[in-house]
């Protein structure tokens, strides 16, 4: 069983590439990041024609999260248990699916814009509202598994220059502390190989240049349980799709699982 997850920057956009994607990556289960539509703009007619359904939780701004799935969709939930909400309102940041023996959930983890600003807050006490909403099956004996944009780098070399980042979001020992907080619940990082150079950077910013100087960052995770760490039998960045024209600035995780389909 193949699943993925990828920040895909605007679905509608990048549409003729995710379906190409799709189609050759083989990818059984697709947790999606940064729609960018609302509910009813989601391609849904496209995917269904793939063999593909979807669980969205989208409003057609900045966010947008989704779950695609060819083996099956139940026990959805749409948004945070919990959510603590920006300014007063509840973005869709997250989804959660049972897709045949595993259960995933999608997240776009708040990006906190700067230290000591609101959204560095609500970034804070979002991470807690999820920690709360998956401890349960973090600790139960069915695969399961969180993967998104996490908007942090849990480690020093999970960025091209940590002295870059110094004073910045995305590196701050509260972030990762929550991030360690998450993984208490019975999470594992499952850590991709990078197919290319020694990091498996998942993000690259579209300026300066960074991707083909590989200044990047491993922002999308994939945290599984023990029964989905112990499955995995490999996990990469697909780092091609990170390249050329109308590429999205992130790119998929990959991670094959040894469980029936």
């Amino acid at each position: 069983m193949r699943i993925a997850t990828w920040n895909i920057n605007s679905i509608t956009a990048r549409l003729p590439r995710l379906l190409a994607w799709l189609e050759t990556s083989g990818t059984d289960v697709l947790c999606v990041q940064e729609t960018k539509c609302t509910a009813e703009q989601f391609p849904y007619t496209e995917l269904r024609a793939m063999g593909y359904e979807a669980a969205v939780n989208a409003d057609g701004r900045w966010n947008g999260v989704a779950v695609i799935s060819r083996v099956g969709l139940a026990d959805v939930v749409t948004g945070l248990p919990g959510d603590p909400g920006f300014e007063g309102v509840q973005e869709p940041r997250a989804v959660s699916a049972t897709c045949g023996p595993v259960r995933v959930w999608s997240v776009y983890v708040p990006n906190g814009r700067e230290v000591g600003h609101a959204h560095y807050t609500y970034k804070l006490a979002w991470f807690e509202a999820l920690k709360a909403a998956v401890a349960g099956d973090a600790a139960g004996p069915r695969p399961f598994a969180v993967l998104g944009d996490y908007n942090v780098a849990p480690a020093d070399e999970d960025v091209f220059d940590v002295a870059f980042f110094e004073g910045q979001t995305h590196v701050t020992p509260a972030e990762r502390a929550a991030l360690a907080a998450l993984r208490e619940t019975g999470l594992t990082d499952v850590v991709p190989r990078p197919l290319k150079y020694d990091r498996p950077y998942t993000y690259w910013d579209y300026r300066q240049l960074s991707f083909p100087k590989n200044r990047g960052m491993r922002i999308d995770l994939v945290y599984g349980n023990e029964a989905f760490a112990k499955a995995v039998g490999d996990a990469y960045v697909d780092r091609e799709e990170r390249k050329g024209k109308g590429a999205s600035d992130h790119a998929p995780v990959v991670v094959d699982l040894e469980v029936p389909r």
